[in-house]
């Protein structure tokens, strides 16, 4: 397995990023039914349900980050993910990803 960087977009569409710290867990889910992104996939925090999404938009996407679109086949329905940095540009998290997934950074990078 290896680290697949992403970035948590339209939490200010929810409560914001304040209380969003590094070292967090979050859960992420696929919404394959969503009606604006067949790739879409929701970030949940317990016990506030969903924060936001994983971006999948270059106007979104921070850095070197991958897209929603990236890791989508290469997670389950759901996965989880660690906060590592959360910025005025937007929150920065990781998921464990397959060898094979594109997108993964080798661990020795």
């Amino acid at each position: 397995m290896r680290r697949c960087y992403i970035t948590i977009t339209g939490t200010n569409m929810r409560y914001g990023s304040d209380f969003l710290e590094k070292g967090m867990k979050v859960k992420l889910v696929k919404e394959p039914d969503n009606e604006y992104d067949s790739e879409a996939i929701r970030v949940e925090l317990t016990p506030m349900g969903k924060i936001g999404y994983v971006a999948n938009s270059v106007k979104t996407v921070i850095g070197c980050c991958s897209s929603a679109g990236r890791i989508y086949d290469h997670i389950g329905d759901t996965a989880n993910a660690k906060i590592l940095y959360v910025t005025d540009q937007g929150v920065v998290a990781y998921v464990e990803v397959p060898d094979d997934c594109p997108a993964g950074v080798p661990e020795d990078e």
